[in-house]
């Protein structure tokens, strides 16, 4: 057995999930509404307040998802009665961030600055307070959906090792380089 595979997740008080006859879980909770797709080879059982995912067969196959399927409707659950919440931190002289409703500005030091329109699941806010980094702060019920647009955020100015500028998690360590050598005389 999967060892991820075999835990039951525990269904939270205000968080109702539902099976549909084509395996479709759909999750509801106090932050909102989740959906996924999960192969109809897998059975999917709800009772006692603990939703459990077991698999018909060993086939390698059906082995490498049964733990990914578990993890998936954990995530959900999680995600509609926690919500998710990711914290980036731009570090450079002049690199700003402002959010103007789903849309997210970004200044990085290139010529122009990146406008970045979020998805409406996801909630963004900018903080720019002096003598410290400005940040984006980001919150959504979509644990996949957060991580990619944290990812598209980051890709504008990956941090780099040699200063460390760049955009990057908060508490996240970039692993420093040491400059170039003075020459020979």
């Amino acid at each position: 057995m999967s060892r991820i595979g075999k835990l039951p997740v525990n269904i939270p008080a205000g968080v109702t999930v539902a099976v549909d006859v084509n395996n479709l879980v759909t999750v509801k909770g106090p932050k909102g509404e989740l959906r996924q797709v999960v192969n109809s080879v897998f059975n999917i059982a709800i009772n006692d307040n603990q939703v459990i995912v077991t698999r018909p067969s060993d086939e390698k196959e059906i082995r490498s998802q049964h733990g990914l399927y578990r993890s998936l409707i954990n995530n959900m659950v999680i995600g509609v009665s926690d919500g998710y919440r990711k914290e980036l931190e731009l570090v450079g002289v002049g690199y700003r961030a402002q959010s103007n409703g789903q849309i997210l500005d970004l200044a990085l030091g290139y010529t122009h600055n990146i406008y970045l329109m979020l998805p409406s699941e996801i909630k963004v806010e900018t903080k720019s307070e002096r003598n410290k980094n400005p940040m984006i702060i980001l919150e959504s019920c979509d644990k996949q959906l957060i991580g990619q647009v944290c990812a598209k955020i980051r890709s504008f100015r990956k941090p780099e090792p040699y200063k460390g500028k760049g955009i990057r998690f908060v508490g996240e360590i970039v692993r420093r380089k040491a400059g170039k050598a003075a020459g020979k005389k």
